[in-house]
């Protein structure tokens, strides 16, 4: 398994936008075993992602997918700044369902 933590830092005001984008995006993303946009507890312009994927090949090909396109356009005049945190090797775990 392939694993990624981002950290998005949205224009101020524009989280709730910028998540609901993110949240979009997540509908046929094959190779996907989870992927949470979640907001940072202190930080009011703060999202994190974490993502698992099958491999890097499954989150590679993700990003060239016509949803996954128009989100990120959607979604750069929000971001102020983003980071990968961490790249990760899932070996176990339980994660909550989509909202």
């Amino acid at each position: 398994m392939f694993g990624l933590v981002g950290k998005f830092i949205a224009q101020e005001g524009k989280r709730e936008a910028l998540i609901s984008v993110l949240a979009a995006a997540t509908g046929e993303l094959p190779g996907c075993l989870s992927y949470i946009v979640a907001r940072d507890a202190r930080d009011a312009d703060t999202i994190w992602i974490t993502e698992v994927w099958e491999d890097a090949a499954h989150h590679a090909a993700s990003l060239k997918l016509p949803a996954v396109q128009q989100a990120i356009q959607q979604a750069r005049p929000w971001i102020r700044s983003m980071e990968q945190v961490a790249t990760t090797e899932p070996v176990s775990g339980v994660g909550p369902s989509p909202a």
